[in-house]
């Protein structure tokens, strides 16, 4: 079992990554480093990896982590987006889920616009 250690602002938590292709390549560009850009309940950031959808899906449940193909970005879902439709949790467009946030994922709440965010192997 792969876990990774994310570190927002003044947030840490510990993720779990899934089996699957997307959770391969993510974790092979490990350590990365960007500023947070929020789209809702969501945190994201482009990163060095490059793939098409894999098992992608239309909703998410809070705490997934997630790669947008389009943007080649690494997704934090906790809360609905500006495309949700109630109470989901709806990306901008499919994205692939490699993995979960251990615990609770609205610490994210915290975390500003252009805060700093360092994705780690733990």
């Amino acid at each position: 079992m792969r876990k990774i250690r994310i570190v927002a602002g003044s947030v840490k938590v510990t993720a779990t990554l899934l089996d699957n292709r997307t959770a391969d390549a993510v974790w092979q560009a490990l350590p990365l480093e960007a500023s947070a850009q929020l789209w809702g309940d969501e945190i994201y950031f482009s990163i060095p990896v490059s793939l098409g959808e894999e098992e992608s899906r239309e909703v998410v449940e809070a705490g997934d982590l997630a790669y947008w193909p389009p943007g080649k970005a690494f997704c934090i879902f906790w809360g609905p987006t500006p495309a949700s439709r109630g109470s989901e949790i709806r990306p901008a467009s499919p994205v692939n889920v490699f993995g979960r946030v251990d615990g609770d994922p609205t610490v994210f709440d915290q975390v500003p616009s252009g805060a700093r965010i360092v994705v780690e192997r733990a």
